[in-house]
């Protein structure tokens, strides 16, 4: 949606909030036919990250909740100054997810940060174009999609290139409205963090080709189980094909990260639920943060319930509930004397 005319003021200020997601899963991460990774992905309401630029007298990161999201703010704000020039920019970041939980939290960033910086500097820039600028989406797509789209996204993976600079952003394959009434759970183990930076490259440099037998699996769970799922509201279908995927591949991510749920203790809690009602259960990409989708807000409050019973011994673990979230990011502009709002995608 346009929001700049030459009848209204220039922008002095732009907030963007970007929504979160939980990476449900890769197809195929040792590309057997060519195409590497390919992903699942879920976006979800809450766990968020709100940024605010603004003009100013010159560029700097006014805000940031910890000293390493202030450098990588700052690390992006000189990125996109160095590819596209602009005025000075004060960058806010007002909320944002713990980092390296899996929820995506460093692609939010930067998608918020250079969408606002682009809004500002009248360019007009793709998410996919801004991810790539800041070296976000080179395994998967689903932060960028949802950052657009919202819903539950599948997309293909990134395409060989034999030249970095011609590598692409991989493409959106399935996009569907979750149903209303599905709720998600969210166990986190707030002591942990998942495999990020070189720990996470030296991981995945350690493990065995991903055999093409169980990649072939993984999509057949998803063409035939997960999507029709969905796309039927067939809680059952949905939630068995979703756990299916998540123990293949936590089965082969497990040398690495001590298991295929990275936290003992949410590991307990997510089982404890499967043990209690129909879930779709796992962990969001290399976690600690595990999910439960159950049937309905009453499941939830149940899964919830059992959740905390199974990790009261853990005070490090938090659970909670949200839903998910159909739209992508949305975007706040000020001028001198109004202000509005639009979605991004």
């Amino acid at each position: 949606m346009p929001i700049d005319s030459d009848r209204l003021a220039p922008l002095s200020a732009v907030t963007v909030d970007a929504p979160a997601r939980l990476h449900l899963g890769f197809l195929d991460p040792s590309a057997s036919l060519g195409r590497a990774f390919g992903s699942i992905g879920l976006v979800i309401d809450g766990r968020g990250t709100r940024v605010t630029a603004r003009l100013a007298e010159r560029s700097h990161v006014a805000q940031a909740q910890s000293d390493a999201q202030r450098a990588r703010a700052a690390m992006y704000l000189d990125s996109l100054h160095d590819a596209w020039g602009g005025p000075p920019v004060a960058i806010d970041i007002e909320q944002a997810p713990r980092s390296h939980c899996g929820l995506g939290s460093g692609t939010q960033l930067a998608l918020a940060v250079g969408t606002a910086f682009a809004r500002l500097a009248g360019v007009s820039a793709a998410t996919g174009a801004i991810a790539q600028l800041l070296g976000r989406g080179a395994r998967s797509g689903i932060g960028a999609l949802g950052f657009d789209h919202g819903g539950l996204i599948v997309d293909g993976g990134p395409a060989r290139s034999a030249r970095p600079q011609d590598a692409r952003m991989p493409p959106l394959l399935f996009r569907q409205p979750f149903p209303d009434a599905w709720r998600v759970v969210l166990i986190d183990d707030t002591g942990r963090e998942g495999l990020h930076g070189d720990e996470e490259r030296r991981g995945l440099a350690a493990l065995p080709p991903f055999p093409q037998a169980l990649a072939a699996h993984l999509s057949h769970l998803l063409l035939m189980r997960v999507l029709p799922g969905i796309a039927e509201q067939d809680f059952d279908a949905f939630a068995d094909g979703v756990s299916a995927v998540q123990q293949t591949i936590g089965e082969y991510f497990a040398p690495v990260q001590g298991g295929v749920i990275s936290s003992p203790a949410v590991e307990r809690a997510l089982h404890a639920i499967a043990n209690q009602q129909k879930a779709g259960i796992g962990q969001t990409s290399w976690g600690p943060v595990g999910f439960a989708i159950v049937r309905s807000a009453h499941a939830a409050q149940h899964a919830l319930a059992v959740a905390r019973e199974a990790t009261r011994d853990s005070p490090s673990v938090v659970c909670s509930t949200t839903v998910a979230r159909n739209r992508g990011a949305t975007l706040g502009v000020e001028r001198s004397a109004r202000s509005c709002k639009v979605d991004v995608g």
